[in-house]
C-alpha cells in the first residue's frame, strides 16, 4: 500500500489521528510519519515485553508444566504473549500474578470501565478507590486500627455489589 499522505513511497506505519473531529487511520511512509511526529516509536508487542521481564521460571514460581487442558507452555506464552485457553489463567496464575504486579502495581487487574458523570457505579468505584488509598497510607504509617476499620468497610462495600 502506498503512503496516503504523499503517495510516493510505500506505507510503513499506521497512524490513528483525529482529523476534523473524525478519527481516521492513515497508512504513512516513514518520512511522512516523521513529519507528524509518529516515527521513531516502534510498537512493543506483548511477547517482546514478556521476554524483557527475564528468563522464564526464574523466580516466577512457574512449574514448567504445560497447561493440562490445551498444552501451552510458559515458554510459548512468553513467545506469543497469548494464553491458549481459559484454563491457562488458573494454571499459570503464579506467573500472571507476578506479571500483573509488575505491569499494574497490583496483582489484580481491574481494567478500564467507562462511567457517565454522576453514575452510581462511578461513585461507588471512586469511594472504594479512595478507601483503598487511605488503607495503604494507614498501613504505611502503622495506624493498624484505622487500617482494620478501612479493610472491613472495603469488604462490606465490595460484598454489597
Amino acid at each position: 500500500m502506498e503512503c496516503q499522505e504523499c503517495g510516493l513511497r510505500a506505507a510503513k506505519l499506521q497512524v490513528t489521528a483525529i482529523i476534523d473531529g473524525q478519527m481516521r487511520t492513515l497508512e504513512l511512509c516513514s518520512e511522512c510519519a516523521a513529519k507528524r511526529g509518529a516515527a521513531g516509536m516502534p510498537p512493543v508487542p506483548l511477547a517482546d515485553f514478556l521476554a524483557q521481564l527475564g528468563p522464564e521460571s526464574a523466580g516466577s514460581g512457574g512449574s514448567g508444566d504445560p497447561c493440562p487442558f490445551c498444552g501451552i507452555t510458559e515458554h510459548e506464552f512468553r513467545q506469543t504473549g497469548r494464553l491458549g485457553c481459559s484454563q491457562c489463567y488458573a494454571h499459570f496464575e503464579p506467573q500472571l500474578r507476578g506479571l500483573l504486579r509488575r505491569l499494574h502495581g497490583s496483582p489484580q487487574h481491574v481494567g478500564k470501565l467507562y462511567m457517565s458523570a454522576g453514575s452510581e457505579a462511578g461513585d461507588r468505584v471512586a469511594r472504594l478507590s479512595a478507601m483503598r488509598r487511605r488503607l495503604t497510607r494507614a498501613v504505611e504509617t502503622e495506624d493498624f486500627e484505622l487500617a482494620a476499620e478501612l479493610r472491613d468497610r472495603i469488604r462490606e462495600a465490595e460484598n454489597a455489589e
